[in-house]
């Protein structure tokens, strides 16, 4: 059973449009959801999430409708969007005790578990923590109400090249049980390089393509050139997309 289904959803704004936006992510699994600025990624995770309501379209997660069920499915829902923009004066030991009071299956246990691996301190505010600790703190919160399906938007964007590698590495053995899948956008590809097992591409508020990675950069081999790599690296990909401002969908 796909832990996320996403079928049709659009949502229009007088500039802008999402238009018949569809991917699945499946157990086990990290999605990458990857475009330039501009186009949807967010808008994409905040619809679907229903931070703003699309105007068609249909989510389910963990197999129920989320329109239907949506209180129950954030019960294992994990969502990282932007880092910490509340209480970033408080301290974490107090933003965690407003925090658990909505998860009935909060695991205290666990939680101090994470605390340990990610090194954090909870004496500490938001503010004095680093971009990557931030993240590793929200993850914290949402691993320790076994979360199953984690939704990140850019959670490595502003790291330096070490704690980026580690939050990677980090993804990667979350999703390891099987469990567990992670949904995230990002505009540094080489971040799915190395961790994604499936890519969706939004180009101008549609999907351009939506595939196992390996499949996902053999579509695109009409890109290639002489002396290329058989398949391209995802920045490549963009890059070459974009410049072209191609908007047919790749075979896959």
């Amino acid at each position: 059973m796909s832990l996320l289904e996403v079928d049709g959803l659009c949502k229009r704004y007088p500039s802008f449009l999402l238009s018949d936006v569809s991917f699945r992510v499946e157990p086990g699994r990290i999605m990458g959801l990857i475009g330039k600025n501009g186009a949807g990624k967010s808008t994409t995770l905040k619809a679907l999430l229903h931070m703003v309501r699309p105007d068609s379209g249909s989510i389910r997660m963990f197999g129920l409708d989320f329109s239907d069920y949506e209180l129950s499915c954030k019960q294992e829902l994990g969502v990282v969007l932007g880092g910490i923009d509340f209480y970033r004066r408080k301290k974490l030991s107090q933003i965690t005790r407003a925090v658990r009071l909505f998860y009935p299956q909060w695991d205290e246990n666990a939680y101090r578990e994470y605390l340990r691996l990610f090194d954090l301190d909870e004496r500490k505010c938001p503010d004095q923590l680093s971009a990557g600790m931030r993240v590793k703190y929200m993850l914290a919160l949402a691993l320790s109400h076994h979360a199953r399906l984690l939704v990140l938007d850019e959670p490595t964007s502003g790291m330096d090249p070490v704690s980026r590698d580690d939050l990677l590495n980090l993804f990667q053995a979350l999703v390891k049980d099987g469990q567990r899948a992670i949904l995230f956008s990002t505009h540094i590809t080489s971040d799915l390089d190395k961790c994604a097992d499936d890519v969706t591409y939004l180009k101008d508020g549609t999907v351009l393509c939506s595939a196992e990675k390996t499949r996902f950069r053999a579509a695109f081999s009409h890109l290639r050139e002489s002396g290329d790599p058989d398949l391209l690296p995802l920045e490549e990909i963009m890059v070459r997309t974009e410049r072209r401002d191609d908007h047919d969908c790749p075979a896959v």
